[in-house]
C-alpha cells in the first residue's frame, strides 16, 4: 500500500525509491532471522512485543502523515529528491520492523536448508533469490500505480486516495498490534 500510495501521489520516478527501500528492509529482516535473532525474537515475548509495537507505531505514524498530506501532484525536481529519500527510508523501516517478515523467514527458510552442506552459501542463494523477487514485485507495483497516476489529478480524488491508503496503513497497524506470537 505504501508503494502504491507513493506512486500515485508522487509519480513513478520517485516511487522507484521504494524498490531499494523494501529490498534493503527485507535483507535486514532476513539476515537478522538467519543470524539467529529471529529465533530469539520468536522465543522472547518481550522482544517480540517490543518489535511489534515499534513497527505498529511506525505504521500508524505513516498513516497519519498520509491522511494529513496535501493532495497535490509533485512536479519539482527538488521535491522529488527529498520525497525519494523519505520514500526509501519509510519503505525500509516498514519492511525491516515488520515482525511478520521475521516470523515468515523463521518459518520458511529452515525448510530449505540442507544441514549436510555449508549453511552460508545456502543462505546467500536464498537471500539473493528472495530479494530479487521482492524487488521485481515492488517495481511492478510502482510501475502499475505510476501509470494509473494520470487518472488521479483532481485534488479531491487524491485526498480520497491518500485517506484510503492511510486507512490501510492504520488497519495494518491494528493487525500488527493484535498479532500474537506463534508458540
Amino acid at each position: 500500500m505504501l508503494v502504491v500510495s507513493y506512486a500515485l501521489g508522487r509519480g513513478r520516478s520517485t516511487a522507484w525509491a521504494t524498490v531499494p527501500g523494501v529490498t534493503l528492509g527485507d535483507f535486514t529482516a532476513m539476515t537478522i532471522s538467519l543470524l539467529g535473532a529471529g529465533a530469539i525474537i520468536a522465543a522472547s515475548a518481550t522482544l517480540f512485543t517490543l518489535l511489534k509495537l515499534l513497527g505498529a507505531g511506525y505504521l500508524i505514524w505513516l498513516g497519519i502523515q498520509l491522511w494529513r498530506a496535501e493532495p497535490k501532484l509533485s512536479d519539482t525536481e527538488s521535491s522529488e529528491t527529498s520525497d525519494a529519500n523519505r520514500m526509501f527510508w519509510n519503505a525500509y523501516f516498514v519492511t525491516a520492523l515488520n515482525p511478520k517478515c521475521i516470523a515468515f523467514f523463521i518459518a520458511f527458510v529452515p525448510q530449505f536448508i540442507d544441514p549436510a552442506n555449508s549453511v552460508l552459501p545456502q543462505f546467500a542463494v536464498m537471500e539473493a533469490t528472495f530479494l530479487s523477487l521482492a524487488a521485481v514485485n515492488v517495481a511492478i507495483w510502482a510501475v502499475l500505480a505510476g501509470q494509473m497516476r494520470a487518472r488521479f489529478t483532481k485534488p479531491s480524488v487524491l485526498r480520497r486516495t491518500n485517506r484510503i491508503g492511510a486507512s490501510f496503513l492504520i488497519g495494518a497497524e491494528l493487525l500488527t498490534a493484535a498479532m500474537r506470537r506463534v508458540e
